[in-house]
């Protein structure tokens, strides 16, 4: 072995296994499970000070609230307002979400949902389509336009914020011109009911959004596929040398983007029975900021669904807490705008600090 390894183990037949230094210096080996720089316990606590900061600053925010406001706050009608009213949200942060993780972006989630959620009361609505097919060529079109964005980012190789800020652009265009730039309403009993089902006191689009996030957790971190989309947000090029096919993960990643865009326009319109196609862009920026935010949760750093979750709730709490105490509603923009701002230049942080170590 050559001289300059650092940090290799040595024996003898007396003593337990030790490190040898660059000087020659020999030092016991950490204990098995326990990193030479976790410090012990105060290592322990930062570890989980860096993963679940957030969480805690939630729980004083929320005890805040109710000690303000608790008659109101302090309700059942107040969790269920929060936890049971950003399924929408859910759906598009993690379309978000799918992009950002194998390193691209993707500012067209928010129309790709708009032109699901214009497409289905059109078509079911004002020209009497059966409700499935209208659905499925809804979602089919969030998709075609994910397949689109692949095309051009992965394949032509064109800037990716160049080409989903276009297609934005387009797709809102377009549903303004199929629903005539008004609002679009679909009445069905049997679509509202997969989404405003009670199941356990929340709509069953609520667990929804807890499988979607639970298996994308999975996927990334349980199957060679999420492993592959991770090396490739890494570093694309390594990826490729490592045999990994990126163009196909950035290629599919760009379309799973469409499909779940267009699966949050379906819980909406199931939700609430229509849609407004001037209102898609404003569910960009809550989406975005959920995503940056939650990567300060669970895995520092890192683009990951469980963080994303819990920036959705934080984020819808402090809002809906702050509208409480009287604010008017201007206090949501500027609320999901610091979110971004903060949650950015946190991840930033996050991310030099974990590379330095």
């Amino acid at each position: 072995m050559p001289d300059s390894t650092v940090g290799h183990l040595v024996s003898d037949d007396e003593t337990a296994p030790r490190i040898l230094a660059d000087d020659g210096a020999v030092a016991p080996a950490p204990v098995q499970g326990e990193s030479p720089r976790s410090g012990g316990t105060g290592g322990l606590l930062r570890t989980l000070a860096s993963k679940y900061a957030l969480i805690g600053v939630w729980a004083v925010m929320a005890l805040y609230f109710y000690a303000q406001v608790p008659d109101t706050f302090g309700t059942s009608g107040t969790f269920s307002s929060i936890f049971g009213s950003q399924q929408v949200l859910v759906f598009l942060a993690m379309s978000a979400l799918v992009t950002l993780v194998v390193g691209e972006f993707d500012l067209s989630v928010a129309a790709m949902m708009g032109i699901t959620a214009t497409v289905i009361p059109v078509l079911a609505g004002v020209h009497g389509m059966d409700i499935v097919l209208a659905c499925v060529l809804g979602v089919g079109a969030a998709v075609l336009a994910g397949v689109v964005n692949a095309f051009f980012v992965v394949v032509l190789d064109v800037s990716s914020f160049v080409v989903t800020l276009g297609m934005a652009t387009l797709l809102t265009g377009v549903a303004q011109l199929v629903s005539g730039s008004t609002i679009v309403s679909v009445s069905s009993p049997g679509l509202a009911k997969i989404a405003i089902g009670d199941v356990l006191g929340m709509p069953v689009s609520f667990w929804y959004g807890i499988a979607l996030a639970a298996l994308i957790a999975y996927v990334l971190a349980w199957t060679p596929l999420g492993r592959s989309m991770v090396f490739v947000g890494a570093n694309a090029e390594v990826a490729r040398l490592a045999g990994i096919r990126v163009h196909r993960v950035r290629f599919g990643a760009y379309v799973v983007a469409g499909l779940l865009a267009g699966l949050a326009g379906l819980v909406l319109v199931a939700t609430v029975g229509g849609f407004d196609s001037s209102t898609s862009n404003s569910y960009l920026l809550p989406a975005l900021a959920a995503v940056f935010l939650g990567t300060a949760v669970v895995q520092p750093g890192a683009f990951n669904p469980i963080g994303t979750m819990v920036a959705i709730y934080f984020l819808t709490t402090g809002i809906f807490g702050l509208q409480l105490l009287g604010y008017a509603g201007w206090i949501q923009n500027v609320f999901y705008g610091a979110g971004l701002v903060v949650a950015v230049a946190l991840a930033k942080v996050v991310r030099d600090r974990s590379r330095a170590r």
